[in-house]
């Protein structure tokens, strides 16, 4: 991915805009912008010329100029629309979820390219459909067409509206009108900092200075030169370049060092600030003594209703943050109030609670999926929205990929039977018992087990087991089409076998979340049947999701095939689940509507009570007593050396302070030759020596593919009440060998700068996927940054929650979050894209997610990691970490290793 930068100079430069910054100038309707590549080929260039050779500019600034002579008007506006765009980041949905909340109606999300200038004029002069205009954080820098889109020009020519740019929006805005973009003296990502700022409206009632509690997070490499600012912005907000400071360590201490030796500044005045303009001494008195040794953090143009903040207002760490957005809101209304009564009468009367409601269905809209894409990219187009003012309603044409749909394949009548016996799990020998004298003959064969093997502090409380079995049993097996480094190709090759062996095979040109989303909503069920249970999932698909399946969320391409199938599961219709709190067992049975099929349950009542807790023992001699390690057993052999793993933490480190991404998650695979292996055996080992809570079993015969998962970390879960909920862990540590050197390793941990950037960054990102889905307000984190321990390591691990919106299908929230941000860096896209170009090998099954669909449309999934897969003679482990500009790449390369210990000696003893 180039940058765009030159070699002579620190300034970020693109030859596209070299004429460009602090001139009037315009442009022609651009090509489709470039999202990776060379910023200055032809492809994508943005051409400018004089804007008084421009023609079908529709008097944007006149009607503007126009409305700024009338009279003053003391109406207020009952909300306020915002038009957001989104550079292609993955933190636009915090934005979304704030703004829906304190301007009373959800912004319109579109990206960068999606509209045309044209479009743009249309909405806000034509149709007066947005009262502001809040721009994005993004990758990249504003200096390249690619990255930056239609922003630059909605900046130098949007005079007459209010807009705030965030972060790359910030650094557009400075860029636009002559200021050129830098490298930061250092990356900072995911760090706080102390703001000063002069007492702008943009920062009414909020503290400023050391101390004062205003702490933000920063998420950028790239900065407003502030040697290079024009008269006509105005710096009002920055920080000190050397101070950084991590989340827990600001809730620690009861004060922060200063980091440099100065009197605290004294708030300036909007009045003294346009005093001092006229005159030519503010910039002196501004930048002499200080601006020097400070980072910008704020600035505002001195004619024009238009602001920048570097830092990101909407990350769950900054302090203010809502405010600062409040604040905006109220600098909005207060501009349009200069205008004439009966203008602001016409920007209200079209927004009655009805079209309130419309509004937010257009704003989801945006968010569907078109083919390949991610929820968001296919955003709201011109000619799907149609506002007829004078009839007070909009008309919108839905994505019928969005909206919750019935399949056309036929709907399916389901009716569930089960039974419960009270306390039974223990006495017949727990969970391992019963899978295996149920499910383990034959080698385990076509066999699934959800196993919450680490119970301890309420981590997982149900685990789910069962096999081949019952006549709505079915393996569907999924493989990606072979162009798969064509961009937005998500085509591919479904199987399908059911109980009595017989297969269908067909084409799936939408792919398999489609076909998943079809088939989930072709079940028609009554609730009475699952009322009294108290878990989710009561029959449906088990399996897994593989990492590749990123081309159907969003991602460009894959330019490695996968060796395995990039999705398989079982529609499981009978299901054995043990309630690990009460130490219940539920036996389950599934079927269409009156065809009830007791046999099964009856079946499986008997062997349950007539199991011992005896055959424990036996078990034990028959899979464990395997030989020790031997010297001679052949080592797994990673894709790449140390030197080549160190060399790619050093190129994304380069990617990373070239502002391309925040985090970037890393990985490799390690891969071993077996003989025949007992795959039942190894995870049971498994399980005994590294429990887990979001632990799993996967046994898919006609694929010869075993899964051995001891995962930690939950992906998303959607429980009966359109809870979402996602745990992602960032930061892990070795468990130490005595109780005071395992207590110290988990307080360094704990207070580690590195993995709390680490953390939060994924949080933030997290926030922004379930933003996507959820009801404006619901997000929430009840957890941050809590360190949990398990038999190896500690682990850093936040908990972030929210409200499906009930337009939104189950599957589309797992599209909306897939792949884990954990295993992808932020921003999402532009992570994924960089670690394509890196990695060696495809992850496969690793990274991916194992899980349940419930036919009643709730699901679970963790996300693939410490697990083994065993696939045609062959084990491999897939392991990695999260590069930030802290890291260090020899420590990065010990992490790996450290996470594909546990499951590597487990194949290491039974092979």
């Amino acid at each position: 991915m180039a940058l765009c930068s030159s070699s002579t100079s620190p300034e970020l430069k693109c030859c596209c805009f070299d004429n460009l910054r602090g001139k009037n100038l315009s442009f022609n309707e651009p090509n489709q912008f470039l999202r990776i590549g060379d910023c200055c080929s032809n492809k994508g260039r943005v051409q400018v010329q004089a804007s008084s050779q421009l023609s079908g500019h529709l008097e944007g600034s006149f009607m503007g100029r126009k409305r700024l002579q009338e009279p003053p008007s003391h109406r207020k506006l009952e909300f306020v629309r915002t038009l957001l765009i989104d550079n292609y980041d993955s933190y636009t949905y915090n934005i979304y979820q704030e703004l829906s909340t304190i301007n009373g109606v959800p912004p319109v999300v579109v990206r960068n390219d999606e509209w045309t200038w044209r479009d743009i004029c249309r909405y806000l002069y034509e149709e007066n459909a947005f009262d502001n205009i809040v721009i994005s954080p993004g990758p990249g820098s504003p200096a390249c067409p690619e990255d930056i889109g239609i922003c630059l020009r909605v900046l130098l020519e949007c005079w007459d509206v209010p807009i705030l740019g965030v972060c790359l929006g910030h650094q557009a805005l400075g860029y636009v009108h002559g200021a050129d973009i830098v490298h930061a003296p250092e990356p900072v990502h995911g760090r706080l900092s102390e703001i000063e700022h002069n007492g702008d409206r943009l920062f009414h009632d909020i503290p400023s200075g050391q101390n004062s509690g205003f702490k933000v997070v920063r998420y950028h490499s790239l900065i407003i030169d502030a040697d290079s600012l024009p008269k006509e912005l105005i710096p009002i907000a920055w920080s000190n370049s050397a101070d950084g400071f991590s989340y827990l360590g600001t809730l620690q201490s009861g004060e922060i060092p200063d980091a440099y030796q100065s009197q605290s500044r004294q708030k300036i005045l909007l009045s003294d600030i346009s005093t001092q303009i006229k005159n030519g001494s503010y910039r002196h008195s501004i930048y002499s003594n200080k601006m020097r040794r400070e980072v910008l953090m704020g600035i505002m143009h001195s004619t024009r209703p238009h602001y920048g903040v570097q830092f990101h207002p909407e990350s769950i760490a900054t302090c203010y943050g809502s405010k600062i957005l409040r604040n905006f809101r109220e600098i909005t209304e207060d501009y349009w109030k200069r205008l004439r009564s009966p203008f602001v009468k016409e920007r209200n009367v079209h927004y009655t609670g009805a079209e309130s409601l419309l509004l937010r269905e257009i704003t989801r809209t945006s968010r569907s999926v078109n083919n390949s894409d991610e929820l968001g990219r296919e955003a709201l187009r011109p000619r799907q929205l149609s506002c007829d003012l004078g009839d007070r309603r909009f008309r919108i044409q839905h994505s019928r990929r969005f909206e919750i749909q019935r399949s056309s394949i036929g709907v399916k009548c389901l009716k569930l039977t089960w039974r419960k016996f009270d306390h039974l799990a223990s006495t017949v020998g727990g969970a391992r018992n019963i899978f295996c004298e149920l499910f383990g003959n034959n080698k385990a064969e076509n066999t699934f087990w959800l196993d919450s093997s680490s119970t301890e502090k309420g981590r997982a409380r149900f685990s789910f087991m069962g096999s081949k079995g019952g006549s709505l049993w079915k393996q569907v097996t999924f493989r990606l089409s072979d162009q798969s480094d064509v961009k937005f190709t998500s085509g591919g090759h479904l199987l399908i076998e059911d109980a009595e062996g017989s297969i269908e095979r067909a084409y799936l040109e939408e792919g398999f979340f489609d076909f998943l989303d079809k088939e989930l909503l072709s079940f028609h069920h009554e609730k009475k049947d699952y009322e009294g249970l108290p878990f989710d999932f009561y029959g449906g698909y088990i399996g897994y999701i593989g990492y590749n399946l990123k081309v159907e969320c969003g991602a460009s391409s894959n330019h490695h095939k996968s060796r395995t199938p990039d999705a398989c599961f079982f529609f499981a219709d009978n299901v054995v689940v043990i309630d690990h709190l009460y130490d219940d067992v539920y036996i389950l049975s599934l079927n269409e509507e009156n065809t009830p099929m007791l046999t099964w349950l009856d079946d499986t009542e008997q062997k349950l009570i007539g199991l011992r807790a005896s055959s424990t023992r036996q078990l034990e001699e028959q899979n464990l007593h395997a030989p020790t390690v031997s010297r001679n057993k052949s080592a797994f052999i990673s894709e790449v050396s140390r030197g080549d793993y160190v060399n790619n933490v050093e190129n994304c480190l380069k990617y990373i302070k070239d502002g391309e991404s925040y985090e970037l998650c890393l990985t490799t695979q390690l891969r071993k030759r077996i003989e025949e292996i007992d795959s039942l055996g190894l995870y049971l080992h498994l399980r005994e020596k590294n429990p887990a809570p979001y632990a799993a079993w996967l046994s898919f015969s006609k694929e010869d593919l075993c899964i051995c998962c001891s995962s930690p970390e939950r992906f998303l879960r959607l429980d009966k009440n359109d809870l979402l909920e996602a745990k992602p862990i960032k930061g892990t540590i070795a468990r130490g060998s005595t109780p005071e050197e395992d207590e110290q390793l988990k307080l360094q941990l704990q207070y580690s700068e590195k993995d709390q950037a680490e953390n939060l960054m994924i949080v933030d990102l997290l926030r922004n996927d379930l933003g996507r889905v959820c009801e404006p307000g619901s997000v929430h984190v009840p957890n941050l940054m809590d360190v949990e321990s398990y038999a190896t390591v500690h682990t850093m691990v936040s908990t972030i929650c929210g409200k499906k919106h009930s337009n939104v299908s189950a599957v589309n929230c797992v599209r909306a979050a897939f792949p884990g941000g954990s295993m992808t860096g932020a921003p999402k896209l532009r992570s994924m894209e960089i670690l394509e170009s890196i990695e060696s090998c495809s992850r496969g099954i690793y990274s991916g997610s194992i899980g349940y669909f419930s036919y009643n449309r709730t699901f679970d999934l963790n996300i693939v990691i410490r697990t083994v897969v065993i696939h045609e003679g062959e084990a491999s482990i897939g392991a990695g970490g999260a590069i930030v500009a802290l890291s260090n790449p020899e420590d990065e390369y010990e992490e790996m290793i450290l996470k594909s210990s546990a499951p590597a000696k487990a194949v290491m003893y039974f092979d």
